[in-house]
């Protein structure tokens, strides 16, 4: 099939591999530090320092650049660190691998039926049917509960009401006890 395709029986100069990951994440580190250089210009740091740099020109450059070489070495050792720490060299190379072995197969390698919104559908419908089920549960023990909270709030304004006509009528009592004392008091006060 080499021999079809390619017309020469594949004795041609072979294609240039793609660049792995590692070697893109190199390259957009050093873009990165690149714009950063440019972006904080020379003529932006000798106008914050314009009283400095007219007196001493020279030396205002010299810290400059020593300013953006540390800045820059500080970055680098910084994202070796990550790199380091996440292990990302090892995983770049993993992950290319992987791509290289997938490139030969025809069938979808990471779904089961090839088909993205059946494997989504087939992932999701289960654990949204999980999760509305223990949702029409939580809702239906919270209606009883506020069924159960409403009952005993009506009994409380039924027992309320009881209590304000019981406190009326031992207030009318009271009333008509003491206009009683004080009819008795004023009998007795009375001049004989």
């Amino acid at each position: 099939m080499a021999a079809a395709a390619g017309g020469d029986g594949g004795d041609g100069p072979a294609p240039a591999a793609a660049p792995g990951r590692a070697q893109l994440f190199s390259t957009v580190v050093d873009t990165f530090l690149e714009k950063l250089v440019t972006a904080g210009s020379y003529q932006r740091f000798a106008n914050c320092y314009r009283c400095f740099y007219k007196l001493q020109p020279q030396l205002t450059r010299s810290i400059y650049d020593q300013f953006i070489s540390q800045l820059q070495t500080s970055i680098k050792e910084e994202i070796e660190e990550v790199k380091n720490e996440g292990n990302l060299e090892e995983l770049f190379n993993s992950l290319d691998k992987i791509v290289e072995e997938a490139k030969d197969r025809e069938e979808p390698a990471w779904r089961p039926s090839g088909i993205p919104e059946q494997d989504v559908r087939s992932a999701l419908v289960p654990y949204l049917r999980k999760h509305r089920a223990h949702l029409r549960r939580a809702l239906r023990h919270k209606e009883e509960r506020n069924g159960r909270v409403a009952e005993s709030v009506l009994m409380g304004r039924d027992s309320i009401a009881e209590l304000q006509q019981l406190i009326q009528a031992r207030q009318q009592a009271w009333q008509a006890i003491s206009k009683e004392q004080r009819e008795l008091i004023m009998t007795f006060q009375e001049p004989q």
